[in-house]
């Protein structure tokens, strides 16, 4: 092979896309580091989105130097150090209305939203991501000590035993959106580990890498 063809390769292995992540918590920080550091493709942008702020109880946040009272979108924007002409993270440190919907423009969209009933945003989210012919990817349930066992599959490929997919499909959404779930969730009692999340983290970012290739 010679260095001409050995360039022409590598020059198609460049940031690519765009991809929302909807959700910057201790899993979208994961998340969102993961993706800057992808070498020879991944996304060209990254869309971070959430209203909430870093407090006292944001370890990893603190850890990697987020000041108390940060938006938790502006400083994953911070870490990322890359020339702008390559990756170049957005901040919309905000929460999704039907205001702001419009804002979500990736060709992949990661949904890790938390607290409280998040199903009837995410299902907005959905399908507002499916009108625009994006791929999506959500949870159903990511609590554990560590050692469970991971599964990621299509929605309509879920029986209804979980109840997370099951107030999705409730809301129109039965296809052509990835789950990711643990098979716990908050009523069985268990913690969210940070084992569990680097795990998932890895996952979603795996699968989001492929969506976006098969998208572009």
């Amino acid at each position: 092979m010679t260095n001409d063809e050995i360039k022409k390769m590598e020059d198609r292995q460049v940031p690519h896309g765009r991809i929302d992540l909807i959700g910057c918590g201790r899993l979208g920080l994961r998340i969102g580091i993961n993706l800057m550091q992808v070498h020879r493709g991944g996304p060209k942008t990254i869309g971070a989105f959430d209203g909430q702020k870093v407090d006292g109880g944001d370890v990893i946040f603190t850890l990697l130097g987020a000041e108390i009272g940060q938006n938790k979108p502006d400083f994953i924007k911070q870490l990322c150090t890359h020339k702008k002409e390559f990756r170049e993270v957005l901040s919309y440190p905000e929460y999704i209305t039907d205001e702001n919907l419009d804002s979500i423009k990736g060709d992949v969209v990661i949904i890790v939203i938390a607290g409280g009933n998040t199903i009837p945003t995410a299902a907005k989210i959905i399908k507002h991501a499916h009108e625009r012919g994006a791929k999506t990817i959500g949870t159903a349930g990511i609590f554990g000590y560590g050692n469970e066992n991971i599964e990621i599959k299509d929605i309509s490929e879920y029986d209804d035993t979980n109840p997370a997919v099951e107030e999705l499909r409730k809301e129109g959404i039965s296809e052509n959106h990835l789950i990711l779930t643990t098979n716990k969730l908050i009523r069985d009692n268990e913690p969210v580990t940070p084992y569990t999340l680097d795990e998932v983290a890895k996952i979603i970012t795996l699968n989001a890498l492929k969506l976006l290739d098969d998208k572009i």
